[in-house]
C-alpha cells in the first residue's frame, strides 16, 4: 500500500497540524492567533520578512491605530470598499466590527469611537494594539520568526507528503526548508506575496495605488497649507469617468488632502492610474448652499455693509485667508468695498465658491501609510473559509487579496475579518 497503510492512517489521527503563516502584519497575526487558539494541536509558525512585525499597525492613524470603524451593519459596512464589497458581505456576517471590539476587550484593550465613527484604543497609542497582538500570539503558542523571508513555496505531490493531505514545502531565503500542511498568505501589498500566489496557480489583478493625495499646482492654494474646511463637495473627472465625494478637505503644500480626497482616490484608483493621474477637480466649498441662495446672501451683505471692504467681511463659512485668496483670483482688489462690487464680479465669486475648477497633475502619499487595490483574484477564493479554490491547503487574508477600503479603519477591519475566518478554517481542517 506504499507509505500510507490503513494502520499508518489510523496512527495519524491526532497528529500535529503544521501551519505556516506568511506575513507578520494585522491579517497574519490575527489568522495565526485564531488558528492556534481554536486548535491547540496546531503548530503555527508566523514568518515576518523584516525585523519588525506589525510595522503598519504601529504607524497607522498617526501612531494611534485606527483599529476599525463603528459600522455594525454588513450592508452599510461594505459600502466603504471600492473593491471586494460583494465578497465581504458574507464574511462580515461572521466577523464584523462588533466582534473586533469584543476580541480586543476580552484581551484587556478598550476601544473608543470618535465623532466620525473611527475607533481607536483609549490609550491613543498604537503600541497598545501591537502589544495586545504580540501577547495573544505568544499565549496561543504561535512561533513568531522575524528575518524569515520566503523564497519559494512548493506544493508537494501527495505521495511525497508526510501527511495524507495536500502539503507544502516553504523555502526561506536562508535556505531553510519548512514542511507544512497548511499555508496562510497574508503579505499585504508586497509583490512577493503575489508571486507566491501565482506560483500556486492564482491570477493576480495588477496592483495600483489607492488612498493618496492630489497634486494640484495652483496659485489659489499657494501659502495656504494647513487650511481646511469641514465639508466640501468634490467632483472628479477622470477621462470619461466621473466620481463624487463630500467630506473634510485639507489644503497642503502640494495640493489637496483630507477624507474627501482620500475617498475619491480610492474609488477612482484604477481610472486615475490609467490616466497617469491627470484629472479635473471641481470644488464646492459650500455644499449646503445653492447657487441662488449664495447670490442672495452676497446681495444682502452688499446692501447692509456697503461701506465695508469685501476682503475683511466674509459672509460664508470658509477660512478668511481662503476667502481673501478666492477674491484675488477673480480680480477683486483688497480695498474694494461692497458698494462697488459689480454683478459680474459677484457671479465670478459664486462660481469660484461653488464650482471652482482645479487641475490634478499627479498623486502624493497619505502620511506613511500605503494602500493598493489589486491582488489575488477574488473569485478564486472561498470567502466562507478564505481557502484557495485553486490549491488545496492554501488560504489568504488581508490586502494580498484584491480588496481595499476607504480611510477610517476599514482596511484593518477586512484584515481582522479575513484573518479570523482563515485561522478558524485552518484550525478545523
Amino acid at each position: 500500500m506504499g507509505a500510507f497503510s490503513t494502520q499508518g492512517a489510523i496512527a495519524l489521527v491526532g497528529q500535529i497540524l503544521q501551519v505556516v503563516v506568511i506575513g507578520g502584519g494585522a491579517a497574519g497575526f490575527f489568522g495565526a492567533i485564531a488558528c492556534a487558539e481554536a486548535n491547540p494541536r496546531a503548530q503555527v509558525k508566523l514568518l515576518e520578512a523584516g525585523r519588525d512585525p506589525l510595522s503598519k499597525v504601529r504607524i497607522s492613524g498617526g501612531g494611534r491605530c485606527n483599529v476599525t470603524h463603528h459600522c455594525v451593519e454588513p450592508a452599510a459596512l461594505i459600502q466603504n470598499y471600492p473593491r471586494g464589497a460583494k465578497a465581504l458581505r458574507g464574511a462580515f456576517s461572521r466577523f464584523q466590527p462588533q466582534d473586533t471590539i469584543a476580541w480586543f476587550r476580552d484581551r484587556g484593550v478598550t476601544l473608543k469611537t470618535e465623532a466620525d465613527g473611527r475607533m481607536f484604543p483609549t490609550s491613543d497609542d498604537s503600541a497598545t494594539i501591537v502589544h495586545c497582538l504580540m501577547e495573544a500570539a505568544q499565549d496561543a503558542g504561535v512561533r513568531l520568526r522575524t528575518h524569515a523571508a520566503v523564497k519559494h513555496i512548493r506544493q508537494r505531490p501527495a505521495q511525497e507528503a508526510e501527511f495524507p493531505t495536500a502539503a507544502f514545502q516553504v523555502e526561506l531565503r536562508s535556505g531553510e526548508l519548512l514542511p507544512c500542511d497548511r499555508i496562510l498568505i497574508a503579505t499585504g501589498s508586497s509583490p512577493q506575496g503575489h508571486q507566491m500566489a501565482q506560483q500556486l496557480g492564482h491570477q493576480i489583478v495588477a496592483p495600483v495605488p489607492s488612498l493618496f493625495t492630489f497634486n494640484v499646482p495652483d496659485p489659489r492654494l499657494q501659502d495656504l497649507a494647513g487650511i481646511s474646511v469641514n465639508s466640501a463637495r468634490l467632483r472628479l473627472q477622470v477621462g470619461a469617468e466621473k466620481f463624487e465625494q463630500t467630506g473634510a478637505l485639507l489644503i497642503t503644500h502640494w495640493g489637496f488632502s483630507g477624507p474627501a480626497v482620500l475617498k475619491l482616490s480610492a474609488w477612482a484608483a484604477r481610472e486615475l492610474h490609467d490616466q497617469r493621474y491627470q484629472a479635473e477637480l471641481t470644488v464646492n466649498w459650500l455644499p449646503e448652499t445653492s447657487m441662488e441662495g449664495l447670490r442672495q446672501t452676497l446681495m444682502q451683505v452688499k446692501s447692509q455693509l456697503a461701506k465695508r471692504t469685501i476682503a475683511t467681511s466674509c459672509p460664508v463659512m470658509i477660512p478668511r485667508r481662503l476667502w481673501e485668496r478666492l477674491l484675488t483670483q477673480i480680480g477683486v482688489a483688497a480695498d474694494l468695498r461692497w458698494a462697488d462690487f459689480s454683478k459680474q464680479a459677484m457671479n465670478a465669486l459664486v462660481q469660484e465658491l461653488l464650482q471652482g475648477k482645479y487641475v490634478v497633475t499627479g498623486k502624493g502619499v497619505f502620511k506613511e501609510e500605503f494602500v493598493t487595490c489589486g491582488g489575488v483574484l477574488l473569485k478564486e477564493v472561498d470567502f466562507k473559509t478564505m481557502a484557495s479554490r485553486c490549491c488545496p491547503g492554501l488560504y489568504f487574508a488581508g490586502e494580498v487579496l484584491d480588496i481595499d477600503g476607504v480611510t477610517g479603519g476599514f482596511n484593518f477591519q477586512s484584515a481582522w475579518t479575513t484573518g479570523w475566518l482563515a485561522g478558524q478554517a485552518i484550525a478545523s481542517s
